[in-house]
């Protein structure tokens, strides 16, 4: 059997998923927890993830992944976890987000890890597909191109291309990428946690963006209700059915391009079925941070992420923002 230091060597080469009403496998596991009336999110850290230097180390990725998984589904054993998160015998897309460039995007090793655990849990290595736009963000996460069937695939909607016929819900007009709408199953979505020029913040449903032809016409009103009505459209709505959101290093001012004078390590994952949920708590930890340097609010520097009230109303229905309503486990 393929030793995990070869794994992630091969795989960095290109050889080589709740809220209260689960989706997935979970919905029995998780009607057993005293908060089963409550979306889920669990923010997992490790303090010492980048130790001494500007890469976090990827045993403690694999490790942190572990626990994240493990403290969310209340199942010890991380591949069992997997098992109720994802369908056996289906394509897997892990979309990630390299916009920012290679200082701030979806960390590699926090990739591999995930297909490490998919692999483990019976998914085939050529059932999984690292995504993104183009070549040239997957490049920035520090990933391989491969559309090698055999392994595990990574490519962009440049490869894949776009359908020809526009989705429409609310304000949403666009096509989307093949990869979602034909070759994946199943989206788990891997966001990088970054404050946003226009947003506020873009995490777990801001990073569908980058499954969409004309992005910038889903950005006025500081992409209210832009983000709402876009994860709203069917497809996404249905296919996009896990965060782990990526909080390992993070911008909390001048995002989503790099600044690395406003970089900062959070060290940790945020977890979640509920997209809304999961994106009040990151939210949440940005206006922490930028409280902490001095920085206003977003509300009060004109960009707070309405979009994510907007997501959780009644025409939406995408999930909840209310703190009362969700279950917030730090670990």
């Amino acid at each position: 059997m393929t030793s995990r230091r070869d794994f992630l060597k091969e795989a960095a080469t290109g050889a080589v998923l709740l809220g209260s009403q689960s989706n997935l496998g979970l919905a029995g596991v998780l009607s057993q927890h005293p908060d089963a009336g409550k979306s889920r999110v669990v923010v997992a850290r490790d303090a010492g993830l980048h130790g001494a230097g500007s890469q976090p180390d990827e045993k403690r990725v694999l490790a942190l992944l572990d626990r994240a998984m493990a403290s969310y589904t209340g199942l010890a054993k991380p591949v069992e976890a997997w098992k109720h998160i994802v369908p056996q015998g289906k394509v897997i897309g892990i979309k990630v987000n390299g916009l920012g460039g290679r200082g701030i995007s979806t960390h590699a090793v926090l990739v591999l890890a995930i297909c490490e655990r998919l692999q483990q849990a019976g998914v085939a290595a050529g059932n999984i597909v690292v995504w993104d736009r183009n070549a040239r963000d997957l490049q920035a996460c520090g990933l391989t191109i491969s559309t090698d069937p055999g392994k595990v695939r990574c490519y962009g909607s440049d490869v894949a291309g776009f359908e020809e016929q526009q989705e429409a819900w609310g304000s949403a007009r666009i096509r989307l990428s093949k990869i979602l709408t034909r070759d994946c199953a199943m989206i788990i979505n891997v966001p990088i946690l970054k404050d946003h020029d226009m947003a506020g913040v873009t995490f777990s449903m801001k990073n569908m963006y980058g499954v969409v032809d004309r992005p910038n016409a889903l950005h006025g009103n500081n992409c209210n209700p832009g983000v709402a009505d876009l994860n709203c459209i069917p497809v996404i709505r249905e296919k996009v059915r896990f965060t782990i959101g990526d909080a390992m290093s993070s911008v909390y001012q001048g995002g989503p391009v790099f600044h690395p004078e406003h970089l900062w390590h959070p060290n940790a994952l945020i977890v979640g079925e509920d997209r809304v949920a999961v994106d009040h708590t990151a939210w949440q930890m940005i206006e922490s941070k930028r409280k902490e340097a001095g920085l206003p609010t977003l509300e009060a520097a004109g960009r707070a992420p309405h979009y994510i009230a907007t997501a959780a109303d009644a025409a939406h229905k995408l999930g909840v923002n209310d703190p009362q309503r969700i279950k917030l486990m730090e670990v």
